[in-house]
């Protein structure tokens, strides 16, 4: 059987939920929705969501941020922040985990995460680069854990060379720079974790998941793949598929992001 992960940032959900969103998930229905900038209250967000269990971290700025998982199935236990951040990267939303029990009555830890932008030279990339060397220390903690994990969210880090298209003139910018790099490096060296999208795609270009929506960086498929599904290898091992939904137009987007879905074989799970 098939369980449907999908990881988002939705850039406001009451913005994309009106631009078509709605839309897309009615046809598409995964099984679990990882969010990242929510950028709303549970109030607010549970309404669009009325068949899921829906659990978030809300960023102490308004209208800033925000993480979500919604689930068809059940949670048994949530986990708000990272531990070591300094005091203005706490309560953040921007890091949510969440214990889902598959039918079978096993455990599933399902993170959305939504790392910060950066930019080279500053203080926020200080506070990105922070964020980052928080999430090693508890994926080195998940990695022990009994229970299967994945990490669903925008990394805001394009790993390797074929994870966007302009990566010569990117060399020095946040988002491609050595150091960022080198931390997703040990995390699938030596923490073992495993970047489900890059093993399903194969060592090729791409496939992108975030477009400018300046210029024609769209239309000429010049992305970027910054949005990631990375498991611990006994669920890596499960990945069945992956798909991207990229709209058809420009005209038609309802947010800078493509949807990132990755099916799973876990035995005993009969979908929705």
């Amino acid at each position: 059987m098939a369980l449907d992960i999908t990881t988002l940032n939705v850039g406001g959900i009451r913005a994309a939920m009106r631009k078509g969103m709605a839309g897309w998930l009615r046809a598409a229905s995964p099984d679990v929705l990882c969010l990242q900038e929510v950028r709303a209250p549970a109030e607010i967000l549970e309404p669009f969501l009325p068949d899921r269990v829906a659990h978030q971290s809300v960023s102490r700025l308004k209208g800033r941020s925000g993480v979500a998982v919604a689930s068809l199935l059940p949670v048994a236990r949530v986990r708000e922040d990272l531990t070591g951040l300094e005091p203005l990267d706490t309560h953040s939303g921007r890091w949510i985990e969440t214990d889902l029990v598959l039918p079978d009555g096993s455990e599933l830890t399902v993170v959305s995460v939504y790392v910060h932008s950066g930019e080279a030279g500053t203080e926020r990339q200080l506070h990105k680069l922070a964020f980052l060397h928080a999430m090693t220390k508890r994926l080195a903690e998940l990695g022990q854990a009994e229970r299967p994990a994945v990490i669903c969210g925008d990394f805001n880090v394009a790993h390797r060379e074929a994870d966007l298209k302009n990566w010569k003139g990117n060399t020095d910018r946040s988002g491609f720079l050595p150091e960022e790099r080198a931390i997703l490096t040990d995390w699938f060296t030596d923490l073992g974790w495993v970047d489900v999208g890059r093993v399903l795609a194969g060592q090729r270009e791409g496939p992108y998941t975030w477009w400018s929506w300046r210029g024609k960086a769209f239309d000429n498929d010049t992305g970027w793949r910054i949005d990631y599904q990375i498991a611990t290898p006994d669920l890596a091992a499960k990945a069945l598929s992956f798909r991207i939904d990229k709209p058809e137009s420009y005209d038609s987007r309802w947010t800078d992001h493509a949807p990132f879905t990755v099916t799973y074989d876990l035995p005993g799970f009969s979908p929705a």
